[in-house]
């Protein structure tokens, strides 16, 4: 999890195996022999085999995490008043819950890194002392179909769980309601979900977190305490740049 993020949603990643196509050569035909009489129209003139050229299959792309943090956001993408996070505080928070409709949102929330992904980047936000904080990572999950189906997975585990439990060492634990909210249309297929503690040290509290596709990548930015022109102008911004770095599309 993020520092300032109490129940990050990492995602899980779905395999889908890649299909090979293969293509199978003619033989070659020798061609006949004419004789030395002259031909009509209904002779069968001699051929020569044609050959097709074939074009090999493109490579994968292949990102590494240097080029998923040239994508992210910088300081002086941001309005004035927002500051670098750099610090590396542990989160050792934990979403529970007795639903078992709730098992994979929690399975996803609870852990550190997506699973399935093979490059990973990330960088934090401060708007104050007292927030709004942005946390923004991305996820390179080797193709197109992988990216679409964490997405979706991470959005249907969101919709069956509904309440949960944050619980903190050496704190109370903290109630919070689960919902989704209306994505910014931004990337392919964006998903969001709005955390809101209603009791506990985290009553009030918002976290919005926003996910979305940029080919191959999932864009992920997540959101406390913020406004939702925070989450729209942000994640305008981070998918915007992610496409001039990265390639894709900002439109759903």
């Amino acid at each position: 999890m993020t520092k300032h993020v109490t129940t990050l949603a990492a995602l899980v990643a779905v395999a889908l195996p890649l299909s090979a196509c293969s293509g199978s050569d003619s033989g070659s035909a020798s061609p006949s022999s004419s004789p030395t009489t002259s031909t009509t129209a209904s002779d069968t003139p001699s051929t020569t085999p044609s050959v097709v050229p074939t074009t090999p299959p493109a490579k994968p792309k292949v990102r590494t995490a240097a080029d998923l943090t040239k994508a992210l956001l910088a300081l002086k993408d941001l309005p004035s008043g927002w500051s670098v996070d750099t610090s590396n505080e542990q989160d050792d928070s934990k979403l529970t819950s007795t639903d078992p409709k709730c098992a994979a949102f929690l399975r996803y929330s609870n852990t550190d890194t997506a699973p399935g992904s093979k490059a990973m980047a990330s960088r934090s936000f401060s708007g104050g002392q007292n927030g709004p904080y942005i946390d923004e990572s991305f996820d390179w999950m080797g193709s197109v179909p992988a990216s679409s189906a964490l997405i979706k997975s991470f959005a249907a585990s969101a919709r069956s769980c509904h309440k949960a439990v944050v619980k903190v060492p050496g704190q109370p634990s903290s109630a919070i309601a689960i919902a989704e909210v209306s994505a910014p249309k931004f990337g392919t297929s964006p998903f969001a979900v709005r955390m809101t503690g209603t009791g506990g040290p985290f009553q009030g509290v918002e976290i919005v977190v926003v996910v979305t596709g940029i080919e191959d990548v999932v864009l992920s930015m997540t959101f406390v305490g913020a406004t939702p022109e925070d989450v729209d102008g942000a994640t305008d911004d981070a998918a915007t740049k992610a496409q001039r770095v990265l390639g894709g599309t900002t439109g759903s």
